[in-house]
């Protein structure tokens, strides 16, 4: 049974996706037609619009959430993100920090992954991407596993200690990385996306020079399969270069 306030995912073909917060007796329109939700819904129901097009409702995924969500800035694709989170062993009450809120999209897969005895840190230079940003994460009800700063974290670091993991997302990563030194716990975890090579490349050299192991730049593509009984093949289109993912550990220096 869906309770009044969950997300539902109302899918009505490739085309006719739409995240939704339910409410009994709620219409939506879309250009399929007008519906209804009815009273005790529950997901896998189809409901059909009054020009007989038939919507699933779905319980949304982590992924859904993040390309719905309201945005002002690119947000982290989840082929990107999904990475990130096994090459840092982000778990259930982890305590980590995001260097660039943007429009809350990484935000909400932190923190609906850190669980309630977990502590997602988000820093934002701009005031307009922060407010969007706790906007998203509490319409996603994950508001009280985050805590939000609007500061620039290259220029006043992060003023936190034994931090788990840091996840940067900015254009110019490698002015964090002193920072990321010295707020990450031994061992702990640096993340970072960069549409450009040239922002890798500083940024590695900043890695290194601040004394990080297992440095490795990696970049995920995407394509899918069309099956079909006759001709299946990969589509012709695909979510390719979105950034390069730069993961490395911190080493606490000689005694």
């Amino acid at each position: 049974m869906v309770n009044e306030g969950e997300l539902v995912l109302l899918y009505g073909g490739r085309r006719a996706r739409y995240l939704l917060q339910y409410k009994p007796g709620l219409n939506f329109s879309s250009h399929l037609g007008e519906i209804t939700l009815p009273e005790h819904l529950e997901y896998g129901t189809v409901v059909e619009s009054h020009k007989g097009y038939k919507f699933v409702v779905l319980r949304p995924s982590l992924s859904d959430m993040i390309l719905h969500i309201k945005r002002q800035t690119t947000v982290m694709y989840p082929k990107d993100i999904g990475y990130l989170i096994l090459e840092t062993g982000l778990k259930e009450g982890s305590i980590v920090a995001e260097v660039g809120s943007g429009s809350g999209g990484l935000t909400t897969a932190l923190a609906s992954i850190v669980g309630e005895r977990g502590k997602v840190h988000s820093f934002e230079r701009r005031e307009e991407f922060q407010k969007l940003a706790m906007e998203n994460v509490k319409k996603y009800g994950l508001l009280s596993r985050v805590n939000f700063y609007l500061k620039d974290v290259s220029i006043e670091g992060f003023g936190l200690e034994n931090l788990e993991i840091i996840f940067v997302d900015v254009p110019e990563p490698w002015t964090v990385v002193k920072w990321a030194r010295e707020a990450l716990a031994g061992g702990g975890f640096w993340a970072s996306l960069s549409p450009n090579i040239e922002q890798v490349q500083k940024t590695v050299s900043e890695l290194k020079a601040e004394n990080f192991v297992m440095i490795k730049t990696v970049e995920i593509l995407e394509r899918e399969i069309m099956v079909r009984d006759v001709g299946t093949r990969p589509k012709e289109t695909m979510i390719s270069h979105t950034g390069y993912l730069t993961v490395a550990r911190k080493v606490n220096p000689l005694q």
